[in-house]
């Protein structure tokens, strides 16, 4: 690969990555060299930077006059060209519209998709079809607007059940005049582009104007409409005070992105979307932000003054510059919500976050967590984890627990549990040695040998532990251990090898998945260590008594509920437990008063 830096000017535009002739990377940089420099650093890249500058064979790039026209050209080249490596948030599908089929006498409303409105009976895009779908059941409602088929309305010889729903004023059967109908047309258009309220004051205004003519027909039928449209706006949830915004949410997680939009107008939700894009490459969240908007935007008209991101971003704006630019509108980019949307902001922000979750399986979750863990350990492919950690209580009923993560998850049919003997009670690295001990020699079998031993401890424990394994003959097996931060608190655990320090992002998947391991092992071998405590509490005093096995010390415990309560008994209450006669009465409280 020959591609040299020095050619790359210090300029807004784009770049352009090839591999043997073909686009496989567009981006955009208000610093060309420095962006395009910054791929071919020696500082540490992730897994998608580094494959695209391993491919890349040469650079092109293409000088703008500011960032935003190098915003522009950098979403219409990735719609054109579709890299390999870009985010593609729209497809070539089309889009859907409401459409009123001017060429008719009657026209009718209908869902129709076109990738482009072609002329003034197209109203939209819609976010999405159910949003075209809702709006027509509203026109419907309100203006008794056809929506059968020409072929359907030309045969018809009776109204039908649209009509009967009050939702068609039957002009296939001549119940309505055709230039009444052109009125409900024209209404139905103005309500489609306008506010409910502005509609509201039309249909007043109408009602007025119709009782000054002394045409109390046509009043109460425009009567009727605002009673109709009134009826909705109740029947409908108003969600919020906000009129008109779009929010944005992005989420990532693994090697996914999750993308929700809603469309908030009149104080309603008018439509959802979502995108889930995998294996993607993005310099950070702020782009993925601006390539969103930018598409979403790029057939629309219907544009909010107020577009609200529930990220914040660091140069709104350069989209406040596009809409200006692009769309000739004054738009504003917000981060922050009032009371009234924020309901609706935290449900897009949960979308954003569902969309990945509906998708990724629990292999893709430890899949990625044991990869990234490699990348940090240096080692190349981690298949299988070990934790282990040793519970007791004042030093009594110990037990060690080993619990095995694999790339599937929790492997619990390979989970084990050791008792420690009573002299190593309380000691935690003897009790470790002593378990070691007794695991190592199961290492000799490749299904069983962990790439990986974790242990919930300090130095003095790794150390140990790494002595062990290092005098073994799996001395390839890392050890590291996960030292509990300041007063417990979460998150502010510090993960040490034999080398020191490994330095996790506490919010890596890597980091996360060796917490995991920690709590699943603690929980295994408190459970234990609270089984045995109990077992033998309910193994100490009844016993060694003659006479007395497992059913007849379950009913005597089910009956007095404790060993205390039993002391306490006199021969004729023992006597009322089923199995318990005056000989094995006398023969317990001799025990206990023996005792």
């Amino acid at each position: 690969m020959s591609i040299n830096l020095k050619k790359v000017p210090n300029t807004p535009g784009i770049y352009k990555f090839f591999n043997n002739h073909e686009i496989i990377y567009i981006g955009k940089a208000k610093d060309l060299k420095k962006r395009v420099s910054s791929y071919f650093g020696k500082s540490h890249k992730d897994r998608k930077t580094t494959q695209i500058k391993f491919l890349t064979d040469k650079v092109e790039t293409f000088t703008t006059k500011n960032e935003v026209e190098a915003l522009l050209l950098e979403q219409t080249l990735i719609k054109e060209n579709k890299p390999k490596f870009n985010i593609l948030l729209r497809d070539d599908k089309t889009y859907p519209y409401i459409y009123f089929s001017s060429d008719h006498d009657f026209p009718g409303v209908y869902l129709k998709r076109t990738k482009k409105a072609v002329d003034r009976n197209y109203f939209g895009p819609f976010v999405s079809s159910e949003a075209v779908k809702k709006s027509i059941k509203e026109i419907q409602k309100i203006y008794k607007v056809r929506n059968c088929s020409d072929t359907t309305f030309a045969n018809r010889t009776r109204p039908c059940i649209e009509y009967q729903m009050k939702r068609c004023s039957a002009p296939c059967v001549n119940h309505i005049k055709k230039v009444d109908y052109f009125e409900d047309i024209t209404g139905a258009k103005s309500f489609i582009s306008s506010s409910d309220t502005k509609t509201i004051q039309r249909l007043t205004k109408d009602i007025d104007d119709a009782v000054t003519r002394l045409d109390f027909e046509k009043a109460a039928e425009i009567r009727d409409r605002l009673n109709r449209l009134n009826l909705l706006k109740e029947e409908q949830s108003v969600v919020t005070l906000a009129t008109n915004v779009d929010i944005f949410s992005v989420h990532a997680e693994l090697t996914y992105l999750g993308v929700s939009i809603i469309v908030v107008r009149n104080g309603k939700i008018r439509g959802t979307k979502t995108h889930l894009i995998k294996q993607v490459h993005f310099e950070n969240i702020e782009d993925v932000y601006q390539s969103a908007i930018v598409n979403f935007y790029d057939q629309q008209t219907d544009i909010p003054k107020k577009i609200l991101c529930t990220n914040s971003l660091e140069n709104n704006k350069l989209l406040e510059d596009m809409f200006s630019t692009k769309h000739q509108k004054k738009v504003k980019i917000i981060h922050s919500p009032n009371k009234s949307i924020r309901p609706i902001f935290n449900l897009c922000r949960l979308n954003a976050k569902q969309v990945i979750k509906n998708h990724i399986s629990k292999e893709d979750k430890y899949t990625f967590a044991m990869e990234e863990l490699s990348n940090y350990l240096g080692i190349e492919n981690i298949k299988k984890i070990e934790g282990y950690d040793v519970s007791h209580f004042s030093g009594d009923n110990a037990v060690a627990s080993c619990v095995v993560f694999s790339k599937q998850g929790p492997q619990k049919k390979n989970y084990r549990l050791f008792n420690i003997p009573t002299e190593l009670s309380g000691n935690d690295i003897g009790s470790l040695e002593h378990v070691l001990e007794r695991r190592i020699k199961y290492y000799a079998d490749p299904d069983l040998k962990p790439d990986v031993i974790l242990i919930d401890g300090g130095k003095n424990q790794l150390n140990f532990v790494s002595t062990i394994i290092n005098k073994s003959d799996h001395h390839d097996i890392k050890v590291i251990s996960i030292v509990k931060g300041s007063k417990r608190v979460r998150a502010t655990e510090t993960i040490i090898s034999e080398n020191g320090i490994i330095e996790l992002d506490k919010y890596s998947k890597a980091f996360l998945i060796l917490q995991e391991i920690r709590d699943e092992s603690h929980r295994f071998a408190i459970r234990a260590q609270r089984n045995k405590k109990r077992k033998k509490i309910s193994q100490s005093e009844l016993d060694s008594i003659k006479g007395i096995g497992e059913i007849l010390k379950k009913r005597l415990l089910t009956k007095f509920k404790s060993i205390k309560n039993i002391k306490s008994a006199d021969i004729k209450e023992l006597m009322t437990v089923e199995g318990i006669n005056e000989k094995i009465a006398k023969d317990i409280l001799d025990k206990f008063i023996n005792d």
